[in-house]
């Protein structure tokens, strides 16, 4: 079994969800899992979302500007009348709902059930586009199988419940997944923390036991240095996991610091 995580930037539109696929193409689609980020910069929009929630200030245009860009992306990758165009306005007047239904007070539980839903749309989307060309997969909510605590924003895994229930997938068979979330004991969500999405393609790769997990970015590797901030910098052909931890941990952005361990 294969895991390959695409972030943010390997999404943002229709022409990097087609690259996806062939990226897919070139390293065979069999037997692998896909842990997709949200598109593009749609995690700091349900931010916005969230923070005019609370700020008792217009959220549903937020809503909406949120809701239209991934319709317009959809539209670049699927035939009017497709059904996924339906299924992108029920996530959204899903997520007015239960903006309209809360009574929590609490700022990041609420954070969680709303920021969530761009993974779960973007994953669907890629799914969904896969399946149209031939790529066959099967859709998974990654929050049936990433098991944490109540720890709202910067969930702790329950190992021994998640392990479990991963296991269980069958290794023959595609899937498509989210990154950066889970589900505590009553099924609400819970996210990883901020660009957890590695770390989710960490755990899944930890539970199916892997020969390999990929974390496609808009760089060709480890490099000595940022290269949108650097000149000069090269790429690392090999390093260890100590001295990829201690990059982590001071902050190199192309690896999540929890990534490492399992």
């Amino acid at each position: 079994m294969k895991i390959f995580k695409f972030g943010g930037a390997s999404v943002k539109d229709a022409e990097s969800v087609k690259n996806v696929a062939f990226v897919l193409e070139s390293e065979g689609f069999e037997n692998c899992l896909v842990v997709v980020s949200a598109m593009g910069k749609t995690t700091n929009a349900l931010e916005q979302v969230v923070h005019n929630y609370f700020d008792k200030v217009n959220y549903q245009t937020e809503i909406e500007k949120v809701k239209q860009m991934h319709l317009e992306i959809s539209t670049g990758l699927f035939p009017k009348g497709h059904a996924v165009f339906a299924e992108i306005s029920l996530f959204f007047s899903d997520l007015e709902s239960f903006l309209r239904r809360n009574k929590s007070p609490n700022y990041n539980f609420v954070y969680d059930q709303v920021v969530s839903c761009g993974e779960m749309i973007s994953s669907k989307i890629v799914s969904e586009y896969l399946s149209d060309i031939q790529f066959k997969n099967t859709w998974l909510d990654a929050r049936d199988y990433i098991k944490t605590d109540s720890n709202y924003r910067e969930g702790n895994v329950n190992w021994e419940e998640t392990q479990k229930k991963i296991s269980a997938l069958d290794s023959q068979t595609c899937y498509v997944t989210q990154g950066f979330i889970g589900s505590e004991a009553n099924n609400f969500t819970v996210t990883l923390g901020r660009e957890g999405s590695d770390y989710s393609a960490a755990i899944f790769a930890y539970g199916l036991n892997a020969d390999a997990m990929t974390i496609w970015k808009d760089v060709p590797g480890v490099m000595t240095g940022d290269p949108r901030k650097f000149e000069n910098v090269s790429l690392i052909s090999t390093i260890s996991y100590e001295e990829a931890i201690e990059m982590a941990y001071y902050g190199a952005s192309v690896i999540h610091p929890k990534t490492l361990q399992p």
